[in-house]
């Protein structure tokens, strides 16, 4: 089964978007508003089986020092064919990450994906500080 990936707004589910976000653990609640919002403000990528979107990432970056990969998932019935792997692979790929200096996340549950497009864990007494909302 191949898949293809596909790249910005207007080529993504919203609805399939927002339902699976909505059952996620990083993002049961956010509104659909809030997901279009977030969307709309970000690089989009959807990982597509024939039309069908089976999976999504969104990355924010200022293209020199910073970018934030975020909300990637694959639909369950499609985890482990290997779109986890081809969606990151594309979107680290992008110009706009070429000069980007660090590319962060946050995950619960998948370390061992990230680790092998070179993401490491913050150590504990590292510079980096996040300022969550109350």
């Amino acid at each position: 089964m191949a898949a293809s990936i596909k790249r910005g707004f207007d080529n993504m589910d919203v609805d399939f978007v927002h339902a699976y976000l909505t059952q996620s653990y990083w993002a049961a609640g956010r509104t659909k508003a809030d997901v279009i919002k977030s969307m709309k403000n970000a690089i989009c990528f959807g990982v597509f089986v024939e039309k069908q979107q089976v999976g999504f990432a969104r990355i924010v970056t200022d293209q020199v020092v910073f970018a934030w990969l975020m909300d990637v998932f694959i639909d369950e019935m499609h985890q482990g064919k290997g779109f986890g792997k081809k969606l990151i692979d594309a979107i680290l790929k992008i110009p706009e990450l070429e000069n980007v200096n660090g590319v962060g996340l946050r995950t619960k549950d998948a370390h061992g994906l990230y680790r092998q497009y070179g993401f490491d864990a913050i150590p504990d007494g590292s510079t980096w500080m996040l300022r969550n909302k109350k």
